[in-house]
């Protein structure tokens, strides 16, 4: 008799295992056979082909002209978006104990013998480098002589016959709660923070941040302050509630952290101008007082004792004096700063955006890099600011900005991404006869083309293949785009425009 377990107990009592469906399901006899599936035609939709810009030329750049939405308008699906969106949830991870290092322990809070904490060490900020290393009134390339007086008139000559004559505006017109510009305002801490948020990213973005700032901290309704943003809540609130208002416009961490030590710096200021007035044993003479009339210095004292923070003393300083100034803000650099003393103070002065620097590179206005010498400061948007605000005539820089930005946006040969497959390039170019573009895809020679001959050139002369392939590399000039270094500056509206190219038609961080 075999043994009885309790597992062969438990098996038996178990039920049969469930046969799969398809072994027991019967076969069925098909009356005819299954119709072959009909193949996919569908097409994907194309998009349309991108309608260039129209308007004036004469608007205000970086959209300025085009009103966005009001926040908190009624039906204003944006506007009721500006609430930071959904982050996915991060995992934690898992780390294994590690010793604390010394540099842990040395920045951990040390208790005296009476058992109070010690004040901990403020750590050092490296200092930001002065006026980006720019001489004002000074080329970094004096012995290149473009362009001249006559190259920069004959430009202008052809490009309002195209786009239309410039006129500087005579007045500026009061600042939009809808749009950040990029310095078209008469307040110079509008101007810097407007110009600040429109780094590196679109308009609209830009424009969605300065809404966010002031959806959260509001605008003064009263007082010699009326109708700005409440700068002085901006300071005073946490970082992140600064960072959350303008999250939806790119670089909102860095941003935040600018906006709010500009402010500061300003506030500082302001009290220090304030007790230097009203303070008759203050011998301190603040910058620009000398000739500032008495009715101004009474506005400011006002301003400064309603916490209604301002820059405009800024408009006592001559050009040079006021850009080196707010090249010391944290964020602003060479290309900001210009755009504020062109548009804001109404100085001439020669901003260079993206657009800008690219077409000076197609006219020859700054040297070819390969011809650099050793120890001369590169070609850049910095350095090109830094030439041009030299060699360009004062009367022309204002008109020069706005068309050589106009041309390099529409311009079916000039614009950052276009090739002569892309659409209109038949249509020609105003200066084709003046610039030289890089690339065959431009109309410019190939890199093939000139290595090919290079190597013709060399035959006989004893040139390596690795001597001529590091040649051909600095042939290359590299084109600096948007995303070029985020001096803060931004500039914002660059990066917008090679993005917004770039993804309807054919696309470094500059300002």
């Amino acid at each position: 008799m075999a043994r009885t377990t309790r597992a062969s107990t438990a098996k038996a009592a178990a039920p049969a295992p469930t046969l799969k469906k398809a072994a027991v399901k019967e076969a069925q006899q098909l009356s005819s056979p299954p119709s072959t599936p009909a193949p996919n035609t569908r097409k994907r939709p194309r998009k349309g082909v991108k309608q260039e810009d129209t308007g004036d030329v004469n608007d205000l750049p970086h959209n300025l002209g085009t009103a966005l939405p009001t926040p908190g308008a009624d039906g204003d699906a944006e506007g009721a978006s500006l609430s930071p969106p959904r982050k996915r949830a991060k995992r934690a991870v898992k780390t294994e104990a590690t010793p604390l290092s010394k540099a842990h322990l040395a920045n951990t809070p040390l208790k005296t013998e009476d058992g109070e904490l010690k004040p901990e060490p403020t750590p050092k900020k490296t200092p930001k480098k002065a006026n980006y290393g720019l001489t004002p009134g000074l080329s970094p390339y004096p012995d290149y002589p473009r362009p001249t007086s006559e190259e920069c008139h004959e430009v202008v000559r052809l490009l309002e016959k195209v786009h239309g004559k410039v006129t500087a505006p005579k007045a500026i017109p009061p600042p939009s709660l809808d749009v950040s510009g990029c310095g078209e305002v008469p307040s110079v801490l509008d101007a810097l923070i407007r110009t600040r948020l429109s780094a590196n990213t679109t308009n609209k973005n830009s424009s969605t941040a300065f809404q966010g700032l002031v959806k959260r901290f509001g605008v003064l309704n009263e007082g010699v302050g009326k109708g700005s943003v409440d700068w002085d809540a901006v300071r005073t609130a946490p970082q992140k509630e600064v960072f959350k208002a303008i999250e939806r416009g790119g670089l909102a961490d860095r941003k935040s952290k600018d906006i709010q030590a500009i402010i500061q710096i300003a506030y500082d200021e302001n009290q220090e101008r304030k007790a230097a007035f009203t303070d008759p044993s203050d011998n301190a003479v603040p910058e620009g007082a000398e000739t500032e009339a008495a009715a101004e210095k009474e506005d400011e004292v006002a301003k400064a004792t309603q916490n209604v923070i301002s820059l405009d003393h800024l408009h006592l300083l001559d050009t040079n004096a006021a850009i080196a100034k707010m090249l010391t803000f944290p964020g602003i650099g060479p290309k900001t700063a210009s755009c504020v003393a062109l548009f804001c103070l109404q100085r001439p002065s020669f901003a260079v955006d993206t657009h800008v620097f690219r077409l000076c590179q197609y006219l020859g206005w700054v040297p070819d890099p390969k011809t650099l010498k050793k120890g001369v400061p590169k070609v850049d948007r910095n350095t090109t600011y830094s030439h041009c605000e030299v060699r360009v005539p004062d009367e022309l820089k204002y008109p020069l900005h706005q068309l050589l930005i106009r041309h390099g946006k529409i311009c079916p040969r000039c614009r950052a991404i276009t090739g002569e497959g892309s659409a209109n390039w038949e249509e020609g170019c105003p200066v084709e006869h003046l610039v030289k573009r890089y690339g065959a895809k431009k109309g410019g020679v190939a890199v093939v083309g000139r290595k090919k001959g290079k190597a013709k050139k060399g035959k006989g002369k004893g040139v390596s293949d690795g001597e001529e392939d590091e040649e051909e590399q600095e042939d290359v000039p590299v084109e600096q785009d948007a995303t070029a270094a985020d001096e803060g500056d931004g500039s914002g509206s660059e990066l917008s425009d090679l993005v917004s190219e770039a993804g309807e038609e054919d696309v470094k961080l500059e300002q």
